[in-house]
């Protein structure tokens, strides 16, 4: 054999294993049987309820909407934030953010409650950029309190609110478009960042994420929770009193992680890609449906955790689950863009 053959032949090789591992790295090979020990309670007529996040201690949820068809989008995308009053079982939203007068496609949110008032931070994409939008919330009226605008927020995906002005967020891309970024997609990159404000500055705290998506925060704990989905990972930090961040480490989750919300023991709640590939696919508007899933994490410490699937469907009554919020033996899960999203009610832990 010559050596032009063996050049070739070594490119080949590298080619297939290179294909072979973005099939096996986004789940492409699992299989997908619907599982849940429970049953679906309701349906909310909301489209791309994306983010959900609950105040248990008072009992309503707060839901990031935003009707979309596709990524990317062509066209300026339209949401809103919902509030949804947990002590009525009709579980009807009503729209707090009516009178914003701005372009408004929220993504991530987070809450914060200070006496009687709640901050509320969303992540806001539009055709004019990306933003931070800080609500003030009470007695079920928003008031809109400024617009965060930084070269730091370039590609903003979740926020956790630490008080009225500090919070982490995280940037799932480096790169806008191009070769880089399918190169952060498919060869998985891990380049992503997450993010610190003080109220005045911004300071990079964490990198080397693949697809730094979800984030949250257990004060009890003092421990940050930022999901990975191109690598199925949920990355364990400390966070540390001059709110810079020390890795702990990673949780194999073995699926496409995505928000992360606390239940009243600190357990973690996840909404979930299975199949990478598949969704990908849905989100670009090739396939109608891609499945979901929703895990539950016990994490007592480094090393000391249990992994739970609670949820696992292929798509049919509810694509792409992104979020998992529960309240009592309910399970509020959104997803990317659907025009709906479901009320879970189980039947055991």
């Amino acid at each position: 054999m010559n050596f032009k053959k063996r050049i070739l032949y070594a490119v080949l090789i590298l080619l297939m294993l290179y294909i072979a591992n973005i099939f096996i790295s986004t789940g492409f090979f699992r299989t997908i049987e619907n599982s849940f020990e429970g049953h679906i309670l309701k349906e909310i007529n909301l489209p791309g309820a994306e983010d959900i996040t609950i105040s248990q201690i008072d009992s309503f949820a707060i839901v990031s909407s935003t009707a979309r068809n596709k990524f990317p989008n062509t066209k300026q995308e339209i949401g809103g934030l919902y509030f949804i009053d947990l002590k009525d079982k009709t579980y009807k939203p009503t729209l707090l953010t009516k009178n914003f007068n701005k372009s408004f496609a929220p993504h991530g949110i987070s809450i914060y409650k200070k006496d009687n008032m709640y901050t509320i931070a969303a992540i806001n994409h539009t055709k004019e950029g990306e933003f931070i939008e800080i609500f003030q919330m009470k007695n079920k009226k928003l008031i809109h309190l400024k617009t965060l605008k930084n070269d730091f927020i370039y590609s903003p995906n979740d926020i956790v609110l630490l008080d009225e002005n500090r919070f982490y967020f995280t940037n799932d891309h480096k790169y806008k478009k191009g070769i880089q970024r399918l190169a952060e997609d498919y060869l998985g990159l891990a380049i992503a960042k997450v993010i610190y404000f003080d109220g005045k500055n911004y300071t990079q705290v964490a990198d080397g994420i693949a697809y730094a998506n979800g984030i949250n925060f257990d004060a009890k704990r003092n421990l940050l929770f930022v999901a990975s989905p191109r690598k199925f990972l949920i990355k364990v930090y400390q966070k540390n009193k001059d709110n810079s961040l020390t890795f702990i480490e990673d949780i194999d989750c073995k699926t496409g992680v995505d928000n992360i919300e606390f239940d009243t023991e600190g357990n973690l709640w996840i909404g979930a890609h299975p199949n990478l590939m598949y969704f990908a696919s849905y989100a670009k508007g090739d396939k109608e449906i891609s499945p979901s899933e929703i895990i539950k994490i016990n994490y007592k410490g480094k090393g000391d955790y249990t992994i739970k699937q609670i949820y696992m469907e292929d798509g049919t009554r509810m694509s792409a689950s992104t979020v998992a919020a529960t309240f009592n033996n309910l399970i509020f899960t959104g997803n990317v863009m659907d025009d709906k999203f479901l009320i879970l009610e189980k039947t055991s832990n």
